[in-house]
């Protein structure tokens, strides 16, 4: 058996996140790139199935061995991956895009803001993650910034256009609270079956409203955007909601918005103004505040069995017949332990608080 290793708590969950922040806004500026002429319910589909299909084409290209590392999913997590599917790829898209119709875009923009919010309160309230004075007043400052980036002068619109809206954040913040039960599996298919069912759902409501279909460059340019700005940010949501929980890594998401301002002054030359500058630094500080939480306490293990991609480290210390590389997936046993260290509600710190 090797020696165990030793990293940051940091580490990989919280570049994973950024890294699914940084892709997922950088699919708004380049979907406006696109969106002239093109039906948006049309957009939202091939956006979802190049999110799909290409994973489907790399699943295959990744190698044995990359496959072996991962855990697959069983009857058991079917439910919730349904689950999942139903509120984030058809429901909330269709809630949004039908208040929208009868909401204003700026009052849209700043409801949108309400996904963070959502997926942290469930997974405050509802699942019992960990949160303390930091982490509340980092988020704080992250959706505050979100909102005053998202501001255009005019407050939110009470009507039935901001409630469709609204509650498609809840369906979203819904989905990435029911993906985190599953997200000890592989998250390439968890990813792949996202974006080919509601891939082909939202292609279907366009056509069902006699939407036509793009030009050919339009549609490979769509698929491309959507394969890395929701297929590849997908699989690294998933991956850190294993090593952050759902909270943290919500709070680290809602930086999207930030991220795809600098990216559409970069790529449509928007220009740098005072908002954008102190939206920045309100996340800034939110971000600070998050990357400086040293969640450390003793706690205990209770015996455990599950399965997921792992390597032997202190919470991994067991026994194969014969040698292994790592990391592996197969199903084993954690015994009762008690010990210290920094650590995040991990797949292997979901423990209650006194």
């Amino acid at each position: 058996m090797s020696e165990p290793h030793s990293h940051s708590h940091l580490w990989p969950g919280v570049p994973l996140a950024l890294g699914s922040a940084a892709l997922f806004g950088a699919t708004p500026p380049l979907s406006k790139l696109l969106l002239n002429g093109v039906n948006p319910f049309m957009l939202a589909g091939l956006l979802y199935l190049g999110a799909g299909l290409g994973l489907a084409l790399y699943r295959p290209l990744r190698g044995r061995q990359a496959a072996a590392w991962e855990a697959q999913l069983t009857a058991g997590d079917i439910p919730w991956l349904a689950l999942a599917i139903g509120m984030g790829g058809i429901i909330a898209p269709v809630l949004l895009m039908f208040g929208l119709t009868l909401n204003t875009a700026s009052s849209s923009a700043l409801l949108l803001n309400l996904e963070g919010p959502a997926t942290m309160a469930i997974a405050w309230l509802v699942y019992r993650e960990n949160v303390d004075r930091r982490l509340l007043f980092g988020a704080f400052a992250i959706l505050a910034g979100a909102v005053l980036l998202s501001w255009q002068g005019e407050g939110v619109a009470f009507n039935r256009g901001a409630l469709l809206v609204a509650g498609a954040c809840l369906a979203w913040g819904i989905d990435n609270n029911f993906t985190r039960r599953i997200s000890a599996t592989d998250p390439v298919v968890i990813a792949m079956l996202k974006g080919l069912v509601a891939g082909v759902v939202n292609v279907g409501l366009a056509l069902a409203g006699g939407a036509l279909f793009p030009p050919g460059s339009v549609i490979a340019a769509t698929a491309a955007v959507g394969f890395f700005g929701i297929g590849v940010s997908l699989v690294m949501f998933i991956v850190a909601l294993r090593h952050l929980g759902t909270a943290r890594t919500g709070a680290y998401y809602s930086l999207a918005p930030f991220i795809g301002a600098l990216l559409a002054i970069a790529i449509l030359g928007d220009a740098v103004t005072l908002k954008l500058a102190a939206a920045g630094l309100l996340m800034g500080v939110g971000l600070w505040l998050h990357l400086s939480e040293r969640h450390e306490h003793e706690h205990d293990h209770e015996e455990l069995e599950h399965e997921h991609s792992h390597v032997h480290d202190e919470h991994h210390q067991h026994h194969h017949d014969g040698p292994v590389s790592e990391p592996h997936s197969h199903w084993h046993r954690h015994a009762p332990m008690r010990h210290r260290h920094p650590h995040y509600p991990d797949l292997h710190h979901r423990h209650g608080h006194g």
